[in-house]
């Protein structure tokens, strides 16, 4: 019955989005329907790509007072910009555990600095180092990663799914957050294995109808949390 906690959450990549136009953009896509923001921090050391970092975050937050900006970290270093990234007003500040030698000490940093804990895994890393740390209740969220991350446009690896049904089946109420190639094609594979956080980029920034795509999703989504609950 604790599963009614369970949240269908849709959240937008802007990565492909009009980047000379962030704001606009996120606005418009904001008013589609979805939930929060999934902010692709990449630092050409951890992934072979180059974003922006937290001047831009604060830029963003200055016009978009009441949004949930998650910061998808994708850096070499997640430790060093702990502080930089909760100054310029982020939520929850999502870090690949592939990344750091301490996920521990890296997640009460987090939590101190006043921000919510994601935790992020690749497509070739193991689901099960995350349980410990779960298990501590140092994590509000799960990132399974559904391509390989530094890129959008890539296509969904639905051999993922598996891990999204182990982590849903130990830990009934925990966020799973899938990002990758997730769109009106594969959100019915990644709803049945239990993510309940579906970021989306290309396949809402580039439909002509943004607002159907984020209303079927979700309703894929919750209906399957629906039968959770029963």
């Amino acid at each position: 019955m604790a599963n009614k906690l369970l949240k269908c959450k849709i959240g937008l990549s802007i990565l492909n989005a009009d980047l000379a136009s962030l704001a606009a953009e996120s606005e418009r896509l904001l008013t589609s329907g979805a939930d929060y923001l999934h902010l692709d921090v990449m630092d050409g050391h951890f992934v072979p790509n180059l974003t922006f970092g937290a001047p831009v975050v604060k830029c963003l937050r200055s016009k978009m007072k009441d949004v949930f900006f998650d910061m998808h970290m994708m850096v070499a270093k997640p430790e060093q910009w702990v502080k930089d990234v909760a100054d310029a007003g982020a939520d929850q500040y999502t870090f690949h555990i592939e990344a750091t030698q301490n996920p521990g000490e890296l997640c009460r940093k987090i939590r101190e600095a006043g921000m919510k804990v994601g935790m992020g895994v690749k497509p070739n890393t193991d689901i099960n180092v995350v349980v410990d740390w779960i298990d501590q209740d140092l994590v509000d969220m799960v990132l399974v990663m559904t391509v390989e991350p530094g890129f959008g446009g890539q296509s969904f690896m639905q051999e993922m799914m598996s891990k999204v049904s182990f982590i849903r089946s130990k830990y009934p109420t925990l966020d799973i957050e899938v990002d990758g190639g997730v769109g009106p094609n594969t959100i019915d594979s990644c709803a049945k294995a239990g993510a309940n956080m579906i970021v989306s980029g290309t396949a809402v920034v580039k439909n002509p109808d943004p607002a159907k795509v984020i209303a079927d999703m979700r309703e894929a989504v919750n209906k399957q949390i629906s039968l959770y609950s029963l």
